[in-house]
């Protein structure tokens, strides 16, 4: 290439001199006879030229740019599942909650305790997470309730003892707010909330073997002992036998799907066979309720009698009967 830019060079300036034509001519004859010699430099030379620039650092460092470049988004890959994982939304079952239900009632939802082994299963919430969420919740700004409103507390199968509600029952008066109801499903915990001096209501967990709507051959669940006093403003639901020792002041209600025993005074209210079992009774030492109720069946209180002994009340074709308990299994046959 330098060459011919030279010889162009030449003429141009052979011309701009009025050199004669026969001068251009000779010079333009001598540089032909040097062009055989002139490629070959400029064309061994660019081809290696080329080929060393193929081989330059630079170019290997192109080469592999492309590997580096599949090496790099798998970090952010990791990042990005981290980040997904990190935004991903958190199961509400698993976390405490308030509710506000339509008809004003204020409900402290906590996540259940269950031991299913299933690949979807949320983690197990500990005693001290549930602690922590429940104060967060407290401390939250977006209050939505007023000062001494009462709380539901759904535990579900979740197992509370005395002290655990009792821990519950501090955090609410802190945030003016009283606890007055436990729904569970554990009977364990449905004995501390009776003795402790809550409402409860015990349902049954859901049976694999229960089939159909049908009331009839279902099994009642464990019944429940309770060994303390029924307050007045207190009730305890199950659906089961409520067995209670102590007595029932007035304004406490006991409902049972099963039978009533209370080893003292019944005083407040009683409804046994609350699913509609009309064969339910309700037994006591001192039968003074203010009112009675098996299954659909209403009776009002008995008047005082002069002297108490143990009594058991059931559905007779005449409506709720009262007989002393010594007589009740004649009383019961002959009724039949």
């Amino acid at each position: 290439m330098s060459s011919n830019s030279s010889v162009s060079s030449s003429e141009t300036n052979q011309s701009q001199k009025g050199e004669s034509p026969d001068a251009i001519a000779e010079t333009v004859a001598a540089s032909a006879s040097q062009t055989p010699e002139t490629p070959e430099t400029p064309e061994t030379a660019e081809p290696s030229e080329t080929s060393e620039t193929s081989e330059t650092p630079e170019t290997s460092e192109t080469s592999k740019t492309p590997a580096t470049s599949e090496d790099s988004p798998s970090e952010p890959s990791e990042n990005e599942d981290s980040s997904t994982e990190s935004t991903r939304p958190v199961d509400p079952n698993a976390q405490v909650r308030f509710k506000t239900e339509e008809d004003g009632r204020l409900l402290l939802i906590l996540p259940p305790e269950s031991d299913k082994k299933e690949e979807n299963a949320p983690v197990a919430v500990t005693w001290n997470e549930i602690c922590q969420q429940l104060q967060h919740r407290l401390n939250a700004g977006d209050r939505f309730w007023q000062a001494n409103t009462s709380v539901n507390l759904l535990a579900f199968d979740r197992l509370l003892d005395a002290r655990q509600l009792q821990t519950i029952s501090e955090a609410l008066a802190d945030a003016k707010l009283q606890l007055a109801r436990i729904y569970t499903t554990r009977r364990q915990t449905a004995v501390a909330a009776a003795t402790a001096g809550y409402s409860v209501e015990q349902k049954a967990m859901p049976s694999a073997f229960q089939t159909g709507n049908s009331a009839e051959g279902k099994a009642l669940a464990d019944p429940l002992y309770l060994e303390t006093t029924v307050r007045s403003g207190l009730e305890i639901r199950h659906p089961g036998h409520i067995i209670v020792n102590g007595d029932v002041n007035p304004g406490g209600t006991l409902i049972a799907d099963g039978d009533i025993l209370v080893w003292g005074r019944l005083r407040g209210i009683a409804h046994a066979g609350a699913n509609g079992n009309n064969r339910a009774s309700i037994m006591a030492l001192e039968m003074e309720p203010t009112q009675i109720r098996i299954a659909d069946f209403v009776a009002r209180a008995p008047e005082t009698p002069s002297q108490f002994y143990p009594e058991v009340a059931y559905v007779s074709p005449q409506g709720i009967r009262i007989a002393r308990a010594v007589d009740f299994s004649k009383a019961q046959f002959l009724s039949e």
